[in-house]
């Protein structure tokens, strides 16, 4: 990554001025915002037929969108500087919640990932991370010399492990490679020596064999050996991965039509309303179905480098793009690993998948890229 992206913006120091305009009164990016709502209004819609048109789930996931709106539009409101002075307690506090997770933890499925608020609901920490984990990173070459040293990049890496292993122990392997990857984004996005990038990806290739053999779970290793031959276990490891592709590829162009899908409906194919709801997408509606969720993604994402770009100090430009290009990542993992190209890593397709703690992260974080974005020096 340029060091072009950190670098000082003239007259840094004297703030660009500006006249303020709506967006800026409220603290919102409007094209933003309405990005966020289109998407979450198409998944809702998907969703409907996921559940076999039951309105009990919509109508959960709309209050939770509800209250993800809620979390942005209060995120918005908060100065960066407030977040660059919290950010070291906000991960102690991250790091603490993540350590409580194996002593009051609640086990599901033989994962311990969620702990439990009295009378409210189950919440994941982990999920804290993927905002608190750029935060702290971002905070930390806020005031220093960029490219980063090697000093630098060490305690970055520091910072990045500990949480990923700790997500990695409980275990969830897509959220921590989701996390791991928020912060190497700030990295490369610091303008991380290339010649460092070349050498982790050579020492990831050597050690990867061990890592297989020894680092991973049995049915971690199975995901993977599924994902180069689903057909040698059909009806067991590879059930879920053939039904998705089914799916997809029954749909042809323009889909079944709307509530008319086979594989969901006879429940043929597993987790459609969470991790494989893009495979009821593509089969209901067809590839023009899932290229307009596309289109609304791509546009997201454009925005948002848009606005890490106009950032106008190290921490802000730091910390919107590792948001932005983060959020990219959940959507490709998602739809890599529901069209066969990754393994099943349990990551949702953000904003349309059935889910909570996602859903107030995800808007939390855009939140904060709107605050960096609408706290810029205005004249009034």
């Amino acid at each position: 990554m340029s060091h072009d992206f950190v670098r000082q913006l003239p007259g840094e120091g004297l703030r660009t001025q500006r006249k303020a305009g709506l967006g800026d009164v409220v603290h919102l990016d409007l094209p933003m915002v309405f990005l966020l709502l289109a998407i979450s209004l198409y998944g809702l819609l998907i969703l409907y037929s996921a559940v076999g048109q039951q309105t009990g789930p919509v109508i959960a996931q709309s209050v939770k969108l509800v209250l993800g709106v809620v979390a942005m539009i209060i995120a918005a409101q908060i100065s960066p500087v407030v977040y660059r002075r919290l950010a070291p307690w906000m991960f102690l506090a991250g790091i603490g919640l993540l350590v409580a997770v194996f002593f009051f933890g609640l086990e599901i499925k033989g994962s311990r990932r969620w702990l439990r608020i009295p009378g409210v609901t189950n919440f994941q920490p982990s999920e804290i991370m993927k905002l608190v984990l750029p935060l702290i990173l971002a905070w930390y070459f806020h005031d220093r010399h960029l490219p980063p040293k090697k000093r630098h990049v060490f305690w970055s890496l520091l910072f990045i492990g500990i949480p990923v292993v700790l997500i990695a122990m409980q275990p969830d392997l897509g959220t921590s490679i989701i996390i791991g990857a928020s912060g190497v984004f700030v990295l490369l996005l610091a303008g991380i020596q290339w010649r460092l990038v070349f050498a982790a990806i050579g020492i990831g290739l050597v050690l990867a064999p061990a890592l297989f053999y020894f680092g991973l779970r049995e049915y971690q290793r199975q995901r993977i050996l599924t994902l180069l031959n689903p057909e040698s276990d059909p009806l067991g490891a590879g059930w879920n991965i053939i039904q998705s592709k089914t799916a997809i590829g029954s749909g042809g162009l323009f889909g079944k039509g709307l509530f008319q899908g086979t594989q969901s409906h006879l429940d043929f194919l597993p987790e459609s309303q969470t991790d494989f709801i893009i495979a009821v997408l593509g089969e209901e509606l067809g590839l023009a179905g899932v290229v307009l969720l596309l289109i609304l993604y791509i546009l997201l994402v454009g925005r948002g480098v848009i606005l890490s770009v106009q950032a106008q100090d190290t921490f802000g430009r730091l910390l919107c793009g590792s948001i932005t290009f983060t959020f990219f990542v959940y959507v490709f993992v998602n739809i890599g690993m529901v069209s066969g190209i990754l393994p099943v890593v349990g990551v949702p397709l953000p904003l349309v998948s059935y889910g909570g703690t996602s859903i107030l992260t995800l808007f939390a974080g855009f939140g904060i890229l709107m605050s960096i974005h609408t706290h810029r020096r205005i004249t009034l």
